[in-house]
């Protein structure tokens, strides 16, 4: 099994730790000690290091994202992942559309 783990530093006084494993099934957990990650829900954390963001990375081993990025290719992490980041750009795309239709109906208004 393949182990990494991280130390982020977060809002809370003390980093928190990020774990990420990958047992021979191919499979990946990610485990978290932030309140979101310990309750099983979306935690910034996580997602942040799979994004392969170093700013918060205090653990001194900002050089194990590579290895990191190997482990979350061909998992079944991998596939979600994808389908949120596709989600996320559909929704920034519908917020400019949004924000276009209310400025055209505030002129509407204003005829």
């Amino acid at each position: 099994m393949q182990k990494l783990t991280f130390q982020i530093q977060g809002s809370a006084d003390e980093p928190y730790i990020v774990t990420f494993e990958k047992p021979s099934d191919g499979n990946l957990n990610a485990y978290c000690t932030c309140p979101a990650g310990q309750n099983g829900q979306y935690c910034k954390h996580r997602f942040g290091l799979l994004n392969g963001e170093v700013k918060n990375i205090v653990s001194g081993n900002k050089d194990d994202l590579p290895t990191l990025a190997d482990m979350f290719k061909g998992s079944d992490v991998e596939t979600t992942y994808l389908k949120v980041i596709q989600l996320e750009n559909e929704t920034t795309a519908l917020k400019k559309k949004l924000g276009a239709a209310k400025k055209d109906l505030a002129t509407a208004m204003l005829r």
